[in-house]
């Protein structure tokens, strides 16, 4: 008598599927905070919010070994250049969140040093509203970004990514292509120019006389 367990199962997915499912299970937020909106991101750690129950439990401080950049307070023009580099240094696919009004559109700091929402530095998917925003409205930002992923398509971005490498590399072929037919010419002319100029020193020190 066999059991369920010992008889051949199977199903089938497709890469997108697997791979999207695995994404959104494991988002890795960076924490920028640099008002009071990252107090309250703190509150989603403790045990009644429980950030673990959507697989984000794992907050990194360092950007290579995160996926989302969680911006939380305000962002002066000072402050820029840093938030662009850490966002570069991240590993893709990479999603940025807005907490606060501060970071959504530099809330009721009208002046010279605030940036007016960091959509003006770096790409934004979900903005959070509020000033500062509940622990409840960051799970609700989570809960649509994981919807958002589920909507990607690996192969469709492989593809395109393998495209853009084949349209460089033709570049680059078309481009050594032409340094190489412009240095042929080049090489040709110097020898030409060598060989006239040996020949007229030639002729200027044994000039052929006109009869005898």
């Amino acid at each position: 008598m066999t059991t369920e367990a010992q008889e051949g199962n199977f199903f089938t997915s497709s890469l997108d599927f697997l791979v999207n499912w695995g994404r959104k299970n494991s988002l890795w937020p960076f924490p920028y905070g640099t008002a009071c909106c990252a107090i309250e991101f703190m509150s989603t750690e403790t045990a009644r919010y429980d950030l673990s129950r959507i697989g984000s439990e794992y907050v990194r401080f360092t950007p290579r070994q995160s996926d989302v950049l969680l911006v939380a307070g305000t962002i002066t023009y000072k402050q820029a250049p840093i938030l662009k580099r850490i966002y570069e240094q991240m590993a893709e696919p990479r999603w940025v969140i807005a907490m606060g009004a501060c970071a959504c559109s530099g809330g009721f700091y009208d002046c010279y040093c605030t940036v007016p929402g960091i959509d003006h530095i770096i790409p934004v998917d979900v903005y959070i509203g509020g000033c500062p925003p509940r622990p409840e409205s960051f799970f609700d930002a989570m809960f649509d970004l994981q919807k958002k992923v589920e909507d990607e398509s690996f192969m469709k971005e492989r593809t395109e990514r393998l495209q853009e490498q084949i349209e460089a590399l033709k570049a680059k072929s078309a481009q050594c292509r032409e340094e190489l037919i412009n240095s042929k010419d080049s090489a040709c002319e110097l020898v030409s120019s060598t060989l006239r100029s040996k020949v007229n020193s030639i002729l200027n020190a044994n000039p052929f006389k006109k009869g005898r």
